[in-house]
Formats: structure tokens, sequence, C-alpha cells
């Protein structure tokens, strides 16, 4: 994650492009990728500050989910207990995407404001577009 440039220098996500290791090209750009480029940052400058070695950051791709309105969603599962890819849809794609995005609001803004927004969804109409991408 360090940049090429200066060693004190690193960058994540958006504005990092990484080889993805034993695969051809680069990382695709998905929130998944900058999460785990995140996390291993954060060990990563704790070694930095302290003179140790870094380690090699390595993606793991567990898949796509896509929103298709209130009623529909799909994915496509990679790894895990199969090995290879699994294709879900429905009520089951549909709770892990909206478990996926809990997780994501929880990361970027904490357990009260989530429960506070997640209760205020329920009270009111939704005016967000119901098509989303992750």
């Amino acid at each position: 994650m360090q940049t090429t440039l200066d060693d004190n220098i690193f960058a994540f996500g958006d504005c990092a492009e990484c080889l993805w290791l034993g695969h051809e090209g680069t990382v695709p750009p998905r929130a998944q990728a900058a999460h785990q480029q995140a996390s291993h940052l954060v060990r990563q400058m704790k070694l930095h500050l302290a003179g140790k070695p870094l380690r090699y950051w390595r993606y793991r791709d567990f898949g796509s989910l896509v929103s298709l309105g209130e009623y529909s969603t799909v994915g496509n599962l990679m790894g895990g207990l199969s090995g290879g890819s699994l294709f879900i849809e429905g009520l089951f794609a549909r709770m892990m995407y909206l478990s996926l995005y809990k997780m994501h609001e929880l990361a970027l803004h904490g357990a009260f404001k989530v429960a506070l927004d997640t209760l205020a969804r329920l009270i009111t109409r939704r005016t967000e577009p119901h098509v989303k991408l992750h």
C-alpha cells in the first residue's frame, strides 16, 4: 500500500491501483476492495511507525450483490463452502444485501446513528433510488 515514490506515503481505495496477486490486472474498484485495503493499511501503519517490515496485501473476492429494486436482489458469492462461485437470488440474497449494507453503515456512522436511521426508515417513506450496485 506504499506509494512507489515515497515510503512514508500510503494510498488505498480510489487513489490506489493494486496488482491482483494470482490474477492478471489490478484489483477491481469496488467497495469491498477499499474496505479490505483500509483494514490492512491500519495494521501496516502501526508496523511502519514501529520500524518493522510491512506485509503484502492480498485481495479476497467475496463476490457481488446487486439490488434490483425493493423486491429483487441477485448475487454471486465467491469461495466459502463451495470453493467456487455460487449464484444466489431472492429473499436470501436480499437479506445478505441488507446485512452488508447495515455493516457498512455501522463502520461509517456508528451504532446509535444506524439504529436511529433504521427506525426512521421504518416510519417514513423511502425517497432514495431503489437500484444500487455493490
